[in-house]
């Protein structure tokens, strides 16, 4: 029996990427103390791990593979609210440039946009998302429900905390010169605008998705 193919991802070694056989990812890792890498089963998941995440997201977790679901578990999530506004952010690189905006979930109206910032990742997008999405509303005193598709975004905002283990460089100080802001907000604020996990099995992508999967 044929063995079933894999993929490599390297967050941190002498060479970051996605590699399709262990002997490529091991001359990556090699001699490198804390290296940061996973497999996968499937590419496109190891694509997002690398593009869109961090090696703590999927430390220690089992392939998070999709499945279709079927009509009556679809059925069981509902419709989304479409008086809302929907976040998402888009990172070329792990770290690379980064962006992120929020749109009417309805419309797909951009309501704002940010970036591109360099040396920036997903998750600090998501979340830069969120609390711009969170200051947005109150600004206009709207109250519309924030879509995100993001629970590690959303756990940050919960602990006011944009708990990342990207590093300071020149490049990205003007990122976390906004994450502080962005901390500072939570710390200050209180909102009532309710967040909410947008179900993409059910749903499709986020409606502020940048299409880049």
């Amino acid at each position: 029996m044929a063995k079933k193919k894999k993929y490599y991802v390297v967050w941190y070694g002498l060479q970051t990427g996605i590699f399709e056989t262990w002997e490529a990812c091991q001359k990556a890792i090699k001699g490198v103390k804390g290296a940061q890498y996973k497999s996968f089963e499937d590419r496109l998941e190891a694509q997002k791990a690398y593009y869109q995440g961090e090696y703590e997201d999927y430390k220690g977790k089992g392939s998070s593979k999709k499945k279709t679901l079927t009509p009556e578990q679809k059925a069981a999530y509902g419709e989304p609210e479409l008086y809302s506004i929907a976040v998402d952010a888009a990172s070329s690189g792990n770290p690379g440039l980064m962006e992120y905006r929020g749109v009417d979930t309805q419309t797909k109206e951009q309501l704002f946009h940010q970036g591109p910032f360099k040396q920036g990742t997903n998750n600090v997008g998501e979340f830069l998302a969120l609390v711009h999405g969170l200051a947005y509303l109150d600004k206009i005193k709207s109250d519309r429900m924030l879509y995100t598709d993001s629970r590690i975004a959303w756990g940050w905002v919960k602990r006011k905390k944009c708990n990342t283990k990207l590093k300071r460089t020149a490049a990205n100080a003007q990122l976390f010169e906004l994450i502080a802001r962005a901390e500072h907000w939570l710390k200050t604020h209180k909102y009532k605008t309710k967040i909410a996990k947008w179900e993409t099995k059910a749903w499709g992508e986020i409606p502020a998705d940048f299409g880049r999967k």
